[in-house]
């Protein structure tokens, strides 16, 4: 569908001063909570850093070298779960390396746009790999929105389960808290390609913006920050109609998923994500004051496990008994155009961008980026530290080369 009005935002502010230390997860999900400290068959373990004044983790207002140095080591800032690495590691073979002049624009492109690893994929072999910013293999990068498109597979990992019956559910049945709200009549699909119709400004330069009170209202609210700031939004088009970037939504969706499975998302994606796509590092998942994780945000991973989660993806979902974690067809729709912005391929799906050829990636602030090419079978993964959150002429200049690679012999 061509949506009207559609907005190109697509940063998150990480203002999560105040997280709690402690998981604290709706009653039906006290089972669930215990396992976490308790079973070590789910062996999901709460970290806590070290207590830091507030002011120090405004993420957005990090200078580059706090970034560099911080962005690799989010644990040590924030609180979160540590899901310990696959029993089974994902190969990665070597494959045929991409000519001399390619890895030479590659390795420029690195340098030019402050990028800390590169990692090329074509049918699951590895033709490049390339680190900057002292990243080495074994070292995490956070993802920032990269997220978001593990917690959309997470979404269709439950309605495989059952535990959503389906996208066409309203919202209203998994967190009834919104009823009343303009979520009222909104439904699980409508949340995942953020066209809910409700208000909700991204703007990080403004201080009155939406994203930039998630603050507020976590240190006000505390585990109820993200119903009670989405409950209060007003609805400035009828649900479908339009297309607004909305990192609160995505949180929503997390918080979604988290009620209907009993579990965090840092659980369930133990199982979903984590063991089938044989991550080779652990995954660190920042917790919020509830103590679940942030579905639109704040993952960290090894460069090739974020390519492992590409690779994943663009073979559908396929666990080692040869089922997939998600629905049928999943990862086309997942993936696919459900919003159009303007008819030029660009475009959102399931929390994932689309782009132009039937190609769709994850993107996150300063640089981090998911991008398959299907038809090509071409996984790029990317970390970096862009100049700003945005910087939309670097990842452009890496969309445009990831088209090159695809061409390449």
């Amino acid at each position: 569908m061509t949506i009207r009005n559609a907005g190109l935002a697509g940063i998150i502010a990480v203002a999560l001063a105040g997280c709690s230390a402690s998981y604290g997860a709706p009653e039906k999900n006290a089972q669930a909570v215990s396992t976490v400290a308790t079973t070590q068959a789910i062996a999901v373990q709460l970290v806590a850093p070290p207590e830091r004044d507030p002011s120090e983790l405004q993420v957005l207002f990090w200078n580059d070298a706090q970034r560099s140095e911080r962005f690799r080591d989010m644990e040590n800032w924030f609180a979160g779960h540590e899901v310990p690495a696959a029993l089974e590691t994902r190969d990665l073979p070597a494959g045929a390396p991409l000519s001399a002049d390619i890895q030479a624009e590659i390795k420029t492109l690195i340098e030019e746009t402050n990028t800390a690893g590169v990692m090329v994929l074509q049918g699951g072999k590895v033709r490049f790999e390339g680190y900057g910013l002292g990243l080495e293999a074994q070292d995490r990068w956070t993802s920032f929105s990269v997220a978001k498109s593990f917690t959309s597979t997470l979404l269709g990992a439950a309605v495989k389960d059952g535990s959503i019956e389906s996208m066409d559910d309203q919202v209203t049945r998994y967190i009834p808290e919104l009823t009343g709200s303009a979520y009222d009549d909104v439904t699980v699909e409508q949340i995942a390609t953020m066209t809910s119709g409700v208000a909700w400004n991204e703007d990080y330069t403004d201080p009155e913006s939406d994203v930039s009170q998630l603050n507020k209202y976590v240190v006000e609210y505390g585990p109820d920050a993200i119903v009670e700031q989405m409950k209060r939004l007003d609805r400035e088009a009828e649900p479908g109609e339009k297309f607004k970037y909305k990192t609160g939504e995505t949180n929503l969706i997390g918080l979604l998923v988290e009620n209907a499975v009993g579990m965090s998302l840092a659980e369930y994606s133990q199982a979903k994500i984590v063991e089938p796509a044989g991550f080779a590092g652990g995954m660190f998942w920042m917790t919020d004051p509830r103590g679940g994780n942030i579905g639109g945000c704040c993952l960290s991973l090894r460069l090739s496990d974020y390519a492992r989660m590409g690779e994943f993806v663009r073979t559908g979902g396929l666990q080692s008994n040869g089922t997939s974690i998600v629905p049928e067809g999943w990862f086309a729709k997942a993936g696919g155009q459900q919003v159009d912005f303007g008819g030029n391929g660009f475009g959102y799906g399931y929390q994932w961008w689309t782009y132009p050829g039937g190609n769709f990636g994850a993107q996150g602030i300063f640089g981090q980026a998911i991008t398959l090419i299907p038809e090509a079978d071409l996984v790029v993964a990317r970390v970096s530290n862009w100049p700003t959150a945005t910087s939309s002429e670097y990842g452009e200049k890496w969309l445009r080369f990831a088209y090159k690679l695809s061409t390449q012999p």
